[in-house]
């Protein structure tokens, strides 16, 4: 697999299957995650995490993979994300309703491994749009 390959199964695959044995086939332990310029290091432990507090929040997540662009060791890649809101998440209890969030992973992949991962996704706006959040009066 080339490395928009292995980023989109990766996606698609082990994440939406919650399949967190296969984590280190894809992630590296020196893994970090980029925030504008803020660099947190998370490793393949700290992915593993991730993926488990994401199923709390929506147990039947599936992540699709739209398209993607691959630029040397960077690969975007544009997603859309269902999953039925089902676990507490920033104090938003479960509201029971599908929600739909898109949004964009970049990820450094270096000897066949995410080695850096930052991205955007629409959260909010699908918490609007499922009126689980509301403007202020």
């Amino acid at each position: 697999m080339d490395n928009k390959e292995k980023v989109k199964y990766f996606y698609q695959h082990v994440t939406s299957n919650n399949l967190i044995e296969e984590v280190p086939e894809y992630v590296s332990n020196d893994c970090t995650i980029r925030i504008g310029e803020k660099i947190i290091p998370v490793g393949i432990d700290g992915m593993k995490q991730h993926i488990i507090e994401v199923k709390k929040t929506y147990p039947d997540l599936k992540m699709t993979i739209i398209r993607q662009y691959c630029d040397g060791e960077y690969v975007i890649s544009e997603f859309v994300m269902e999953g039925t809101h089902k676990g507490e998440w920033l104090g938003m209890k479960p509201t029971g309703k599908k929600l739909y969030i898109t949004g964009v992973d970049i990820d450094k992949v270096v000897d066949g491994k995410i080695v850096e991962h930052g991205g955007a996704a629409n959260t909010f706006e699908a918490l609007f749009e499922a009126k689980i959040i509301q403007p202020a009066p």
